[in-house]
C-alpha cells in the first residue's frame, strides 16, 4: 500500500503515444536549444523558456509517417492468427 500510493499511472492515448511525442519534443529541444554547453542553471532556464515560448507560438505539430499499413507490415510476425 505504501509503495503503491507513490506510483502515478499515466495511460497512453488510444490513437497515439504520449511517449513518442515526448521523445520527439526532447529531440527537437536538444537540436535547437540545448545541444551545446550552457554555462549555468540560470542561462539554461532562460534558454528553455525562450525555446518553449517560440515552439508553442509556432504551433509545431508532429507529422506522423508510420501508418497502420506500415505497422501491419512491420509487426505482422507478432500478430496472433
Amino acid at each position: 500500500e505504501r509503495i503503491l500510493s507513490k506510483i502515478e499511472f499515466h495511460y497512453t492515448p488510444i490513437h497515439g503515444s504520449w511517449l513518442n511525442v515526448a521523445e520527439i519534443e526532447i529531440s527537437a529541444m536538444d537540436a535547437e536549444c540545448t545541444g551545446r554547453r550552457i554555462e549555468d542553471k540560470e542561462t539554461l532556464i532562460d534558454e528553455l523558456l525562450a525555446w518553449t515560448v517560440r515552439r508553442n507560438g509556432d504551433g509545431k505539430k508532429i507529422d506522423w509517417r508510420f501508418t497502420k499499413e506500415d505497422a501491419d507490415r512491420k509487426l505482422a510476425k507478432h500478430y496472433v492468427t
